[in-house]
């Protein structure tokens, strides 16, 4: 078959559960016309994840950057330093200085890259109140390395663990950690809800102010603090339904094609290193190059024949123009220009990744 009719291959496919799961709760919502508001759908979903993740004091809200904000928002981090990682999506750096705080970029681990643990302290500073690691990649940040240093300077914990629904640590979801980590829900993610993202809180008392907050401030004409709108719909929540089933599924098909890929490249390419005791969710598939050089003659290679990875994640974020200053972080530089995330997709088959490492083998 010629390369150009061939279907187009791309970083990621949303999953989409039988129509006619979704229809009957669409149907379900037509009937009672509670669209929004906390409705039973909503609700419905935010009791099954729990159950499945073994989680408490779960928000389920508009998308993965609100739910940052109002993370930072609710553990009142506001006109200071929060220390961070310049490997990640974008995101979490905007939801930073969207809430006035300055991003303290601490650089990365050379074998998983996640922040360096041994280098936060020294970031450290009176005007530091919060650390935002990220669990990138769904790969485990050194969490107990990480609390000890936040009890130490009674310094507030937030994981951005976009990437992890699905991803365990010695049997416990990722997302039980930190005083507040979020989730997000994006159609590209493995669990998707279309568009959403989630709060999931350690202390009570905060949670009760989460959820406050994100649902403008007031209980009824009582107005009692600065709020936002991070509400659901219960559209969106009717797809989570939909997906929630298939995600042990989705995750084992994803399983295989990562296995694919290591068979035939691990050879040729760096992996991240997988922690002790991680049971791995398999959100991307990213692969490390020797240089930038090589990595663009084999993006423009695969490009060529319909398939389009992504740079997952490029640039390093300390190299932003609208920041106020450069902080230098030169293994983030080094990882991001050389690293890409191959097509990963519970619906990708084995002749299309097969082909997909034909041709990096094509060019390597």
């Amino acid at each position: 078959m010629s390369e150009l009719l061939r279907e187009k291959i791309n970083v990621t496919k949303p999953f989409m559960p039988p129509i006619k799961i979704y229809k009957s709760y669409i149907e379900e919502i037509y009937n009672n016309l509670w669209l929004t508001n906390q409705g039973p759908l909503l609700k419905e979903l935010e009791a099954n994840i729990c159950s499945m993740l073994g989680l408490q004091n779960f928000h389920y809200v508009t998308n993965g950057t609100i739910a940052l904000q109002l993370a930072l928002r609710a553990l009142d981090i506001s006109d200071c330093e929060v220390i961070t990682t310049p490997f990640t999506y974008v995101a979490t750096i905007s939801s930073i200085l969207w809430e006035k705080c300055k991003p303290v970029f601490v650089d990365i681990e050379p074998d998983n890259f996640t922040i360096d643990v041994n280098k936060i302290e020294r970031k450290i500073t009176t005007k530091t109140r919060a650390i935002m690691p990220v669990h990138i990649y769904g790969y485990a940040c050194d969490i107990n390395s990480i609390q000890k240093l936040a009890d130490k300077y009674s310094l507030k914990v937030i994981y951005d663990a976009a990437h992890c629904f699905g991803t365990f640590l010695d049997g416990k979801s990722l997302l039980n950690y930190g005083d507040i980590s979020t989730c997000s829900f994006h159609a590209t993610k493995l669990f998707h809800t279309i568009e959403g993202g989630a709060c999931i809180v350690k202390d009570k008392s905060i949670s009760d102010k989460l959820e406050l907050i994100k649902r403008f401030g007031h209980n009824g004409d009582n107005h009692i603090c600065l709020g936002i709108n991070g509400k659901q719909s219960e559209f969106n929540a009717a797809m989570g339904l939909s997906n929630l089933p298939f995600l042990e599924s989705i995750i084992k098909k994803r399983k295989h094609i990562s296995d694919l890929y290591d068979e035939a490249l691990l050879k040729y390419l760096y992996r991240p290193r997988k922690q002790k005791g991680l049971d791995y969710n398999y959100a991307y598939y990213p692969v490390l190059f020797k240089s930038e050089n090589e990595l663009l003659r084999v993006l423009d290679h695969l490009n060529n024949n319909n398939i389009y990875p992504r740079r997952y994640f490029y640039p390093s974020l300390n190299k932003l123009s609208y920041l106020e200053d450069y902080q230098e972080c030169p293994i983030s530089e080094d990882i991001s220009s050389r690293i890409v995330c191959l097509p990963l997709y519970s619906e990708l088959k084995d002749d299309d990744a097969t082909r997909i490492v034909k041709l990096i083998k094509e060019v390597l």
